[in-house]
């Protein structure tokens, strides 16, 4: 049997929408979409027929809930670092496309979903989605996440959303300028389209060294973070508490009426 593609594209004119498509998970990132994504982001960064490019999620719940639990379950000291270096692989592939890039958040983007959604050029929502870096709930540090944060918005904010792991809303979040646009949850896709032609109608040397400038004026503090990020999470994982977190949450899923929501 064919096996299913966790990374589907379509092709809008000269956009191309890129869709993370794990519903059932909350289109957690596991292997498999983090292979796809990474390939398909350079694939179509080097299409010459490619303008734009659209990413979004599959299903009205979520762009990406996170890392995908069942594989996090099976991490340990000894296989965390080859993990997160393949995981900041994944991310690189998002910052290192030239074209332009907006996030269409149709649903939750936690964890490494939020961080995604923070690497793009733009990001559309809708009011009601909930986003942010719930990282301390499972039991580890929130590094990357608090470094792409602190390129939107304040020290103190940014504290207080990567030491709590509390959520915000779409209106929260646009209102603090980690959105662009703010419409209603049918209109996210379009007006990201939108965004997305209205970038790729404007001179194209110009937009792609200005996206140069800022991925050199903030890739030094990138690679360093997720190099802090293997140390201090190979420090949460010493103790235990981000496997028993994990395990927690497995079973809670397993009982009826759970959310299969997955966490970074």
């Amino acid at each position: 049997m064919p096996t299913h593609d966790p990374v589907l594209i379509d092709r809008l004119d000269d956009i191309a929408v890129v869709r993370l498509d794990r519903p059932a998970a909350m289109n957690a990132v596991d292997a498999a979409l983090r292979a796809a994504l990474t390939a398909q982001l350079g694939a179509l960064d080097a299409d010459p027929a490619v303008h734009a490019i659209v990413l979004t999620g599959s299903g009205e719940r979520a762009f990406c809930g996170g890392q995908d639990l069942d594989e996090s379950a099976t991490i340990d000291t000894s296989t965390l670092a080859g993990w997160l270096h393949r995981q900041h692989a994944m991310y690189q592939a998002v910052r290192d496309v030239t074209k332009p890039l907006v996030a269409a958040l149709n649903g939750t983007a936690v964890g490494a979903g939020f961080q995604m959604a923070l690497m793009c050029d733009l990001r559309v929502a809708h009011p009601t989605l909930r986003m942010g870096q719930p990282e301390v709930k499972a039991g580890l540090a929130s590094i990357v996440g608090s470094y792409l944060m602190s390129l939107q918005i304040g020290h103190s904010l940014n504290q207080q959303l990567s030491l709590t792991g509390e959520l915000i809303t779409g209106e929260r979040a646009h209102a603090l300028g980690l959105v662009n646009d703010l419409v209603a949850a049918d209109q996210v896709l379009p007006r990201a389209l939108e965004r997305a032609r209205a970038l790729a109608a404007l001179p194209g040397a110009a937009l792609r060294t200005t996206k140069q400038r800022f991925r050199e004026r903030t890739q030094a503090g990138f690679e360093e973070a997720c190099s802090a990020g293997i140390r201090y999470q190979l420090e949460c994982y010493a103790t235990g508490e981000p496997q028993r977190a994990m395990r927690e949450f497995l079973a809670r899923r397993s009982t009826p009426d759970t959310s299969n929501t997955s966490k970074d």
